[in-house]
């Protein structure tokens, strides 16, 4: 059996599989849930649930903090969908497939995506547990989603000058400061991985303007942007980045301090929906 592309007919696919599944209005937003950030899926009401593994075009989710689920329900009493984990390249997987979820979302209705992860913190005044609102981005993974035909109602070369939607950043600031939340600001760097960064590396990023570095995030950027969707971005500094730490980094480090910030991102994320 070929291999089934992940553009937008594999999408199509998928959507009837799920539409079958979930009987849901158009969601105001769709939310995809980084490394130990998925307790936001239980704040959602009215809530149906369809594994990964069931949806054409899906592989399953193997990375520790992703459960591997696709929600739909209600947040703040707004319909919302929700991706609790991802597909990363460094699972083996090509850029077009860490991508495709944000395919499935937009034809699923979502037009609005909100998109967060774990990173490591390059900039000097963030310290772990910090939410940092992604102001820009840079594709340090050397793939794209979008190579390869593209789709009929996709632009050949999508605009990338603003890859993060202004006014929903201004909402993002609005939320945090009614809610007494810290929400810093800065550029995130995408890397493959699946290695963290060397203290070199983290040098060269810090010279080259990267506030935080992660493993995801940029390739569902890129497409919900040809996709003509507006992004909102929210990193969880889960560490500082190697030579800027005195300890080994590890991935239970990462999930530990998700889930000290879990509280303040979820009510960000809420407030972000409530308003929109």
């Amino acid at each position: 059996m070929p291999e089934l592309l992940h553009d937008a007919s594999a999408a199509r696919a998928a959507l009837e599989y799920i539409s079958a599944r979930l009987r849901t209005e158009p969601p105001v937003a769709a939310i995809i849930l980084g490394s130990g950030l998925g307790g936001l899926a239980s704040r959602l009401t009215d809530a149906t649930r369809v594994p990964f593994a069931e949806i054409p075009g899906f592989p399953r989710a193997t990375v520790a903090g992703h459960a591997g689920v696709l929600i739909a329900g209600r947040l703040a009493g707004r319909p919302v969908l929700a991706l609790a984990g991802r597909f990363h390249m460094y699972e083996g997987h090509a850029a077009a497939l860490a991508a495709f979820p944000t395919r499935v979302l937009h034809a699923l209705g979502a037009r609005t995506l909100i998109v967060s992860n774990a990173a490591g913190g390059i900039g000097r005044s963030l310290t772990p547990g910090d939410l940092m609102l992604i102001r820009d981005h840079v594709n340090f993974m050397f793939r794209n989603p979008l190579l390869g035909p593209n789709g009929a109602d996709e632009p050949r070369f999508p605009d990338m000058s603003a890859p993060y939607d202004a006014r929903l950043g201004e909402i993002a600031r609005e939320v945090a400061r009614a809610n007494g939340i810290a929400l810093a600001e800065g550029v995130y760097c995408g890397l493959l991985g699946p290695t963290y960064e060397t203290p070199a590396e983290v040098r060269m990023l810090a010279f080259m303007g990267a506030d935080a570095v992660g493993m995801s995030t940029v390739p569902e950027v890129i497409v919900a942007r040809a996709l003509g969707m507006r992004v909102l971005g929210v990193s969880c500094v889960t560490n500082m980045a190697c030579g800027l730490a005195t300890q080994p980094i590890t991935h239970a480090e990462v999930i530990e301090t998700t889930a000290h910030a879990a509280a303040d991102f979820e009510r960000l994320i809420t407030g972000v929906v409530e308003r929109l």
